[in-house]
Parts: structure tokens; sequence; C-alpha cells
């Protein structure tokens, strides 16, 4: 209730103490004189209904008052004189003005003209949470007539052409699935590296001097790639030897892939061509391992395997042990090679990455040619081992 209801109630509730210590007589003409007229459409109850039994909607123990139901809601044209409803001869005062609005019981409430006459039949009973009537809400609003919403004009709220600077539907801002500059998430993208492992000059424990070089470049996806490999020293100012490969790469695990192609070996004596097949991956414990095996000409077979690790000292300084050996099926004495084990070489360099990228090294490394290899080596003049101290340049891009 609003403060104008409840100062209404205040009112009526001292009223009804004054007429309770009058004789039944008055309290009964008392009564009728603070009836309010009707408009000549009212159907309300006369107010000479019993108060205690108007009362029992509001739920109020000690205080009668007439019910909510009794509150009537005026016509369009407010009643121009006031109903005689007085069983005594006693007169009503006159209706307020149409402009007020009035809170207490069985006076009126002004409609304004736009609102329809079936409005005035709203009870209010049930929608005031005194004392529910069976059947709730839906029951206390059977009486609400809400047919002046049909005129209701909301096109404005939705359809029409969006702004110009309006958001996509999906968020999107016009972006489809397409390829972005290294956003490519696809296993199908092609990427391609090319890797210098080792550039440098070598000073052998004979004074001798060399320049190696070993790299690789591969292209394409995950899955497949086209790889190239090759591995040389030049000494004396001649090639001596260079190995260069042209695989296919294809991945059958995480960390490991298949390699077929051809090999072809370049430096002293004729030149050899092989068939290719082995795998390149990364073992336990993070060492990047290749095991190749050759079939050449005249039944010639060879196989290599090489094993290389870096250790991270610091964020920059790395270690890089690295071994390789090679084995043949046949002589070769036209190229200095023996059957069986030919030879090893054991690697160790350290390396400072200015970036990863680049990085400059030092090392030291140490060959050992073996059994018939090692015998062909010595009848030409040449030591079976040395010990080369080098330096050089590992780079990437």
């Amino acid at each position: 209730m609003n403060t104008k209801t409840i100062l209404g109630v205040n009112l009526l509730a001292f009223a009804v103490s004054a007429m309770m210590a009058l004789p039944a007589a008055a309290q009964q003409d008392a009564m009728q004189g603070m009836q309010m007229p009707a408009p000549a459409s009212s159907t309300a109850p006369p107010a000479s209904a019993s108060s205690s039994g108007a009362m029992r909607d509001m739920g109020m123990h000690g205080m009668d008052m007439p019910s909510m139901h009794d509150m009537q809601m005026p016509q369009q044209k407010p009643a121009t004189k006031p109903a005689e409803h007085s069983q005594h001869g006693a007169h009503a005062p006159s209706p307020a003005p149409a402009t007020s609005t009035q809170a207490m019981p069985g006076m009126q409430m002004p409609m304004r003209p736009s609102q329809p006459a079936e409005m005035q039949h709203l009870h209010f009973g049930n929608m005031i949470g005194v004392r529910p009537k069976p059947g709730g809400l839906a029951e206390g609003m059977q009486g609400m007539n809400i047919s002046s919403m049909e005129g209701m004009d909301m096109s404005s709220m939705q359809g029409g052409n969006a702004p110009p600077d309006a958001r996509s539907p999906d968020y999107s801002d016009g972006y489809r699935y397409t390829d972005m500059p290294g956003m490519a998430m696809s296993d199908h993208a092609k990427l391609a590296m090319l890797m210098i492992d080792q550039l440098e000059y070598g000073h052998d424990n004979h004074g001798n001097n060399a320049v190696f070089l070993d790299g690789q470049f591969w292209y394409g996806e995950d899955f497949n790639k086209l790889w190239l490999k090759f591995e040389g020293e030049q000494m004396h100012g001649k090639l001596e030897d260079l190995r260069t490969e042209a695989l296919w790469n294809h991945a059958i695990s995480t960390y490991w892939g298949t390699q077929l192609g051809v090999r072809h070996d370049f430096g002293e004596g004729p030149g050899r061509t092989w068939a290719a097949f082995g795998v390149e991956g990364l073992a336990p414990y993070w060492f990047e391992t290749e095991a190749t095996v050759y079939v050449g000409q005249n039944g010639r077979t060879a196989a290599r395997v090489q094993l290389e690790y870096e250790e991270l000292l610091t964020q920059r300084l790395v270690l890089q042990p690295k071994f390789e050996v090679n084995l043949y099926g046949k002589d070769d004495p036209a190229r200095g090679i023996g059957s069986g084990l030919s030879d090893a070489e054991l690697g160790l360099r350290l390396r400072y990455e200015f970036k990863r990228e680049f990085a400059p090294y030092v090392g030291v490394v140490w060959r050992q040619r073996f059994g018939p290899t090692a015998d062909l080596y010595r009848a030409q003049g040449e030591p079976a081992s040395d010990l080369q101290f080098v330096a050089g340049f590992h780079f990437w891009f």
C-alpha cells in the first residue's frame, strides 16, 4: 500500500474506534453518513454492508474497513451530482474532482480518456497480496483488459538495414577461413629451412689445414618433405670428398620419419651413385639420429649412422657432441675405401648463440680409419688418424 492508503487506513481506524463508543443506532447512522456516492453506472454494493465482513480481505485483526473489491474507477465523465443512498435522509458529500486520485476504499479513481471502460471493473483484491483468493493471480486478473496494446507499433525495434559500422552477426568482422602469414595451424602448410650445421676451418696435428661443410635443406609439409643433405671436405686446395643426398621424408610417428632417395659421391676417384633408404628422428634422451642403408652399382653396399646431441649449458651456450660411423660391403680402392668398418669420427663443439639462427663455435674433432681403409691411407702416405682443432659458424634460416 502507498502512503495515501496507509493514511486513509489510520483515519478510518480512528473513526471506527470512535463509533464503537456510540450506541448501536448511532453507529448505523454514522456508517451511512460515511458513504461516498457512486456513478450512475456503478455496480458496487451498498455501503451499509457489514464493515466487519468487508474488512476480512485485508486480514487486519481488530479493525474493519471495506474491501478493496469495493474500490471503483469512474467512467470517462464523472457524475454531475451525488447519488442518494441514505435510509434516514442523510446526503453524502459531493464526489471528488475527476483530476484527483483517492486511495480510500469506496472513493472514485479517475481514468484517462484513452483507457477503455472495461478497466473500470479491474479488481485489486488479489493483487495487493494480503489474502489471495483461490486461483491465485490468474483469477484475480480476469477483469483486466489489455486490448489497448493491439495498436502498438513495434516495427522500429526489429528488422530494417544494419548501420554501416555494425558488427557482423558472427563477430568475424568479415574475416573468413584463409591462410594468414604466421598463423597457419594446418599440417598441410608448406615450410622450408636451410641449416648449415658446420661451416668450419680445421688444423690437424700433422700440419694440414682443411675446410669442412655439413648442412641440409628441407621443404614441404609435416608429413612429407623433400630433404637435401650435403657433407664434404676440402684439403690441400682440392675437394677430397663430397656426399650429396636427395630424399623424400615421410613422417611415421611424432619424432620419426622414413627417408627414401638417392646419393651421389664426388671428390677423388670416380663418382658413385647409390639408392638410399633410412630413418631419421629423435631417439630417447634427445639424441638426433640418422641411420641409412645404401645400395650401389656392381653390388656395392654401404651403411651410415650418425648421432648428435645438444646440451644447453646456459640459454645461449651449447655443447654439441657428434658421432658418425661408415661401413662398406666391398673394397673400392679407387676412392680409398676398404670393406667393413671404414672410418669413425667423434667431434665436440662449443657454440655461443648470439641469436638462435646464428652462433660461432670452437671445437675438437678426432677421426680414425679402420681395417683395409687404414691400410689404403698409409699406402698413400696419409695418416690413419688425425686430431683437428676447428672453428666455424652454425646458422640457419
